[in-house]
């Protein structure tokens, strides 16, 4: 869990609901919105939170605010603020939502490339988790 104890649950719970308005919006950008991607956002909140508590509420809320917003900055505030080790993990989150389809089209890449540099991600760190989850699916 990546959140600190003394954090009220109202703030956990609106920074899960923006961490996943983020992972939808990477699983949506494609126009399929898969129950596979839906599925990897729910593992991924369990691990990120440490409980499975309120997550089917956290999507509905989340999808909601994804489809009212129309730029990803409000949600990658939350992301930019943790640690890097945690950003890393919501970064294979997204890479495994997009290679779950067995492909990247050019506006998945294209987000990824730009959420690199909103998050201050290397390069390099961002080509290897690529190519990581690329050959996972292509399997």
């Amino acid at each position: 869990m990546f959140f600190g104890k003394n954090k009220q649950n109202k703030n956990i719970n609106e920074n899960l609901i923006k961490i996943t308005a983020l992972l939808i919006h990477a699983a949506k950008i494609d126009q399929i919105y898969s129950p596979q991607e839906k599925d990897i956002i729910k593992k991924a909140l369990i691990k990120i939170s440490g409980s499975n508590e309120n997550i089917d509420k956290i999507i509905k809320d989340a999808e909601k605010i994804e489809d009212d917003s129309n730029q990803i900055l409000d949600f990658t505030k939350e992301v930019k603020n943790m640690d890097n080790e945690m950003k890393i993990k919501i970064i294979e989150t997204l890479w495994e939502i997009i290679y779950s389809n067995n492909e990247a089209d050019m506006y998945e890449t294209n987000l990824m490339r730009r959420l690199g540099g909103l998050l201050y991600i290397d390069n390099k760190i961002m080509a290897d988790i690529k190519e990581k989850f690329r050959k996972k699916f292509s399997k």
